[in-house]
């Protein structure tokens, strides 16, 4: 089940919102959460809720044995909980893909694990890993509920695909959260339109890029590739981004604050600022987590370079057990090595513009990577691009469906800068803006379920993660 689902929409998100508001204890509250949560996945994979929850309580069961250890102690505890966690990731993600290349490096036939990928296997893991390491680190105590830990692992508005929530942020809120129905509209208005960068944006944006990457259209027009590799970069954006917006507007109709995960990336003027910008609840994981525990950037320069390479290395097998995500973050390692290099204030020199146009350029380039699985297809692909072959307006006139997403490209593109925010804020400051943005969120709603229910085209691409 996808929040851009009828089925979700229509049915599963309004009985959830019945239920909580029509009962007034926190513990009700918690467990009608928690059901619905675990129903919502077992929905689309009720064999692996079964471990999640053993995931849950391995995790709480070590965590609460921390509790007044010394050092030592607390340490014999992290170490099985992450042995749990890092296992259950590295056998469902990762073991088919050992196995692929061990046969290729060993030249034998080795039998596959041949599993399906639990669904959010990679989000809910880092949740639960957190809050272990966060009770090893003695920044939280140990949660002695087992149902408030199980609603904060396996919370729907952001289980499948994050943001990464920490415990820290929301362990008061287990406890004693305020619902009002400022903070509901507040919520909802913030769901439709994240729904709408979905349904309207991501989608059409996917039309253009998948009929483009299909294999054997390698040797399509250069301009054409270039519109697909915008296209598939909006389509990311629009897709994670807006599921994100999704995820904090339920949040705050159930009195839950969750960080923000996009601060309009698209507007950076460098490598460094555009992932301070994207996915920023992975980012400062892996900071937190692994970046300064190495030592960060307070060690010396060739250290530093070694940090920055695991990190990176492992930010791109996080995204996939293939090839072309290594790639991916070998790529974004050397980077942002490069701009460390070259100093910010040598960076800063020079035009804004010319800054902003940079960063863009190799932004398209990084999500080619991240786009085509195949190498030889990814080579042939980035070849194109650069190449002189003509004939995009014969392409287009000659595939109708693909014109349909160049008409919302442009909306697209104004819609990744902070326009609407500008907009709002001058908003509030006439008569009748809540009168407005009502009307404009119900007129956005029934676009988005008039869209939903005239096509079957609805992908997810964090289905994957």
């Amino acid at each position: 089940m996808v929040f851009s689902s009828l089925v979700f929409l229509l049915l599963f998100l309004p009985l959830v919102l019945i239920c909580n508001f029509s009962l007034r204890s926190i513990r009700g509250k918690n467990l009608c959460l928690c059901l619905f949560s675990l129903l919502f996945y077992a929905w689309g994979e009720p064999t692996y809720l079964f471990l999640m929850l053993f995931m849950v309580g391995v995790n709480y069961v070590l965590a609460r044995l921390m509790e007044e250890k010394e050092k030592k102690k607390r340490l014999l505890c992290l170490l099985p909980a992450l042995l749990v966690d890092i296992g259950a990731v590295a056998f469902f993600k990762y073991g088919d893909f050992v196995l692929i290349n061990l046969e290729t490096l060993l030249g034998i036939a080795l039998p596959r694990i041949g599993l399906p990928l639990p669904i959010g296997i990679s989000f809910f893991t880092f949740q639960i890993m957190s809050y272990t390491v966060d009770v090893y680190r003695e920044e939280v105590p140990a949660q002695k509920s087992l149902l408030k830990l199980t609603v904060y692992v396996s919370l729907f508005p952001q289980l499948v695909a994050g943001p990464i929530v920490r415990y820290q942020t929301i362990a008061a809120e287990l406890d004693n959260r305020q619902e009002s129905l400022p903070l509901f509209c507040e919520g909802l208005h913030r769901f439709i339109w994240g729904l709408g960068k979905k349904v309207i944006f991501a989608n059409g944006m996917a039309m253009l890029a998948d009929q483009v990457y299909q294999p054997g259209q390698e040797s399509l027009p250069a301009g054409l590739l270039w519109l697909a590799a915008v296209a598939y970069a909006l389509q990311i954006y629009f897709d994670f981004s807006g599921y994100s917006d999704m995820a904090i507007g339920m949040g705050r109709m159930f009195g839950f604050h969750f960080l923000e995960n996009f601060e309009h990336p698209y507007c950076s003027r460098s490598i460094t600022e555009f992932w301070r910008r994207w996915h920023i609840s992975l980012g400062t994981w892996f900071r937190d987590y692994v970046y300064i525990p190495l030592g960060g950037n307070r060690v010396a320069f060739p250290r530093m370079i070694f940090n920055m390479f695991v990190v990176w290395g492992l930010t791109g097998l996080w995204h996939g057990a293939n090839w072309n995500f290594i790639l991916w973050g070998m790529y974004y390692f050397l980077l942002l090595l490069a701009e460390k290099l070259l100093g910010v204030d040598r960076l800063e020199r020079l035009p804004t513009a010319l800054r902003h146009a940079c960063t863009l350029f190799m932004v398209l380039i990084g999500w080619m990577i991240f786009r085509l699985e195949d190498l030889g297809q990814l080579g042939q692909v980035l070849a194109g691009m650069f190449s002189f072959r003509t004939g995009t307006a014969a392409y287009l006139s000659a595939h109708h469906d693909a014109l349909y997403p160049l008409y919302l490209m442009l909306p697209a593109c104004v819609g990744c800068l902070p326009v609407g925010r500008y907009l709002q804020s001058k908003l509030r400051k006439t008569v009748g803006a809540m009168y407005l943005q009502s009307v404009a969120d119900v007129v956005l709603f029934a676009l988005c379920v008039f869209m939903l229910l005239g096509s079957t085209y609805n992908p997810f691409i964090y289905f994957r993660f």
